[in-house]
């Protein structure tokens, strides 16, 4: 079996379908399987996806175990030499899965790949990621990308050929299924989000490479999962984002970086409230923004409890 693709639905069942479809419409010389991992839905995933899909493997979960947990399970249930996590709001173009193949069967250092994410108009989206620190975590991402692009590279460069990154945006993620072992999968203390940054940063510590590779088109919703509960989602990145520094990083870093954000979320919530205002509460978007700092700081007033997030 060359790959396993694996994708994680929750209440996704439409945009998981299409997901499936894009896999199945490539190159048939690429022999794969399918492993779909419903983490706890409450729609027609259960029923529908089989029933169209009858060659896919369908595991459930009654809870929402969680990104991580739930791409481990999965893993243990795949037999290919590759591993492709995909999104559930992602669609392959119809050569992707041979050129990623390929390029890691030619690159034997290079553990996991990434593809160039495509908005539904064929735009670029933001592929390439730095592992986080003070600066992207309290600067502005864009703006740091403009200033120094060879440091931080992102969506406004045109790469014409694969390149080594520091880390991936997830939506499309292929790992070397040897590396996957080596390294015990996700950190499952990780519930959602930054688990995918959190193993690139241990495969380079392995002295191994992460590529993103330009010539694989891969469209992108986009994060409509976490759309769908935008606080909660929120408060489940704050989360993970502290894990993530608590993990890999020293004190000093850890208490400047939880002082930096709570005076940009304050911030930012004065600012959406102001805006709510001025706008007599019509602007939906302003609502949001109060509607997530509103319970981003309630999250931090009462503690960061761990009950508090997406729903387990």
């Amino acid at each position: 079996m060359d790959v396993s693709v694996i994708i994680i639905t929750r209440n996704t069942c439409a945009l998981t379908g299409d997901a499936v479809r894009s896999v199945l419409a490539g190159d048939p010389a690429v022999t794969k399987e399918i492993l779909v991992m419903d983490n706890g839905s409450a729609d027609a995933t259960a029923t529908a996806l089989p029933t169209e899909f009858p060659q896919i493997q369908l595991l459930h979960s009654e809870t929402n175990l969680g990104f991580a947990r739930a791409v481990n399970l999965a893993a243990r249930q795949a037999s290919g030499e590759f591993l492709l996590l995909l999104n559930s709001d992602a669609r392959l173009t119809a050569d992707a899965l041979t050129l990623a193949l390929d390029s890691l069967r030619t690159n034997p250092d290079c553990a996991v790949a990434g593809a160039q994410l495509l908005n539904t108009d064929g735009s670029r989206q933001n592929s390439i990621a730095n592992f986080p620190t003070l600066a992207t975590e309290l600067l502005n991402k864009s703006l740091l990308r403009r200033l120094s692009p060879k440091r931080f590279p992102g969506k406004e460069q045109h790469f014409p050929a694969p390149i080594v990154v520091e880390t991936i945006v997830g939506a499309f993620m292929l790992i070397r299924r040897s590396v996957w072992d080596a390294l015990g999968g996700l950190d499952e203390r990780f519930f959602f989000f930054f688990e995918e940054t959190d193993f690139c940063l241990q495969v380079r510590r392995k002295n191994l490479r992460v590529m993103h590779l330009p010539q694989v088109r891969v469209w992108h919703g986009q994060g409509q999962t976490a759309k769908q509960v935008s606080a909660a989602a929120r408060v489940e990145y704050w989360r993970s984002r502290y894990r993530y520094f608590a993990k890999n990083s020293g004190a000093f870093t850890r208490l400047a970086l939880r002082a930096g954000l709570l005076v940009r979320l304050l911030a930012d919530w004065l600012a959406a409230g102001l805006l709510v205002g001025l706008t007599l509460g019509k602007s939906p978007r302003w609502r949001l923004r109060l509607k997530v700092c509103s319970a981003l700081a309630g999250w931090h007033l009462r503690g960061c409890p761990s009950q508090a997030g997406l729903p387990r």
